[in-house]
């Protein structure tokens, strides 16, 4: 069967609510993935910012292998060694007082409980969220996305307690957060919404009047954690500790795991009954994220990621020198965004063609997450790619 067969059956089979490329790939090996007709190509979409590992590492591979053949699910009705030992490595790398985990089964699943966490802890409904932001396609994940998109054709959902300001906006900020909010949620950089890092200012701010005013600070990790940007997580760059964090995409490598972090205190608010999940947090996942954040330290791949997504931004800055169809290259360590407008999609077919996978957020931006383990080859073909095309 190729590729081509495969879409065809895919048209007959499956529900019809991605826009997929014809492509589908048989194995991959570190940043690079072949398809079924054999064709290589570099991976700089990560399965979107999922495979910080790359494909096949031999420790995520060992891991979930080993794992797999002792014990896949037993459900949270028992204790779980795995998942305390990943609660522990997690403890290890976030800020305290931060430390108390919980796990489930995506991104929106941990958006959902830490949404459902703030509103029990705080005894309020009122949420504040950023146009432009992304934090899932549930119900309430979907009210607290600032995209008409997305959330066309399925409201009222919960958005009767959320306010939408703008991002960055420090007035706007300081006006909506009031005694009556339960949470302000953010992203340290929209991925979604264009690769737009948040200013320091700016959650410096949402700090303060979250301490302030009683409410909840939840910082949304979910593509920028794990190493992503440089550091472990997206808000360090900013010197804030949140009072929650959410996770998952690159947590398990590539197997589906969410959490949410917190502090000992508000943990406590989540009481037997209060929420749970089948899946979540099962030894098999738990076995796979454990794995992840052992290379992440053992290689040094956030320190990694810091230091060459700082080179690769300047040097896509030097070529996008001159050209003023491209309006800003930004980003954070490996979370990169090139704005070109119409001509982002037309790059990511020309890219396609000579074998690199990238990926179009916001209609305009050319974005690039590769695992963090890329190489620096891998990374200058992408750069000729760009120069080529800009001419």
């Amino acid at each position: 069967m190729d590729s081509k067969q495969v879409a065809e059956l895919s048209s007959y089979y499956l529900f019809q609510n991605y826009g997929r490329e014809t492509i589908c790939f048989s194995h991959g090996k570190g940043e690079h993935l072949w398809d079924l007709e054999g064709n290589r190509y570099v991976d700089f979409v990560a399965g979107i910012a999922v495979n910080c590992l790359g494909h096949a590492h031999p420790d995520l591979v060992r891991a979930v292998a080993e794992q797999a053949s002792r014990l896949i699910h037993v459900s949270n009705l028992y204790q779980i060694k795995e998942q305390v030992d990943l609660a522990e490595a997690l403890a290890s790398v976030v800020p305290a007082p931060l430390g108390r985990s919980m796990f489930c089964n995506s991104g929106a699943e941990a958006n959902e409980a830490a949404l459902k966490l703030a509103i029990k802890h705080t005894g309020r409904r009122r949420v504040i969220a950023c146009r432009n932001s992304f934090h899932g396609r549930t119900s309430a994940t979907l009210s607290v996305t600032g995209q008409d998109k997305h959330r066309k054709g399925f409201e009222p959902l919960l958005s009767k307690n959320v306010e939408f300001i703008d991002f960055n906006d420090l007035e706007a900020i300081k006006g909506a957060v009031d005694g009556d909010t339960a949470a302000v949620i953010l992203e340290s950089v929209q991925g979604e919404g264009g690769v737009i890092p948040a200013s320091s200012e700016y959650f410096r701010t949402a700090r303060d009047l979250c301490t302030e005013r009683g409410a909840l600070m939840i910082v949304d990790e979910v593509q920028t954690g794990m190493g992503r940007t440089g550091r472990w997580f997206g808000f360090q760059h900013f010197g804030v500790v949140p009072d929650v964090i959410s996770l998952a995409k690159a947590l398990g490598g590539g197997v589906p795991i969410g959490a949410i972090v917190s502090t000992p205190e508000i943990a406590r608010t989540f009481t037997p009954g209060t929420h749970g999940t089948t899946f979540g947090g099962n030894p098999l996942v738990c076995a796979a994220a454990n794995a992840v954040i052992h290379v992440l330290k053992r290689d040094a791949l956030v320190e990694r990621a810091a230091e060459m997504g700082e080179k690769w931004m300047d040097e896509l800055r030097s070529i996008a020198s001159g050209h003023e169809e491209v309006i800003d290259v930004r980003g954070k360590g490996l979370m990169v965004g090139v704005e070109m407008g119409d001509l982002a999609r037309e790059f990511q077919r020309y890219a396609l063609g000579k074998g690199l996978l990238v990926n179009v957020s916001a209609g305009k931006v050319v974005r690039m997450v590769p695992p963090l383990i890329v190489s620096q080859g891998s990374i200058d073909a992408l750069d000729q790619a760009m120069r080529d095309f800009l001419g």
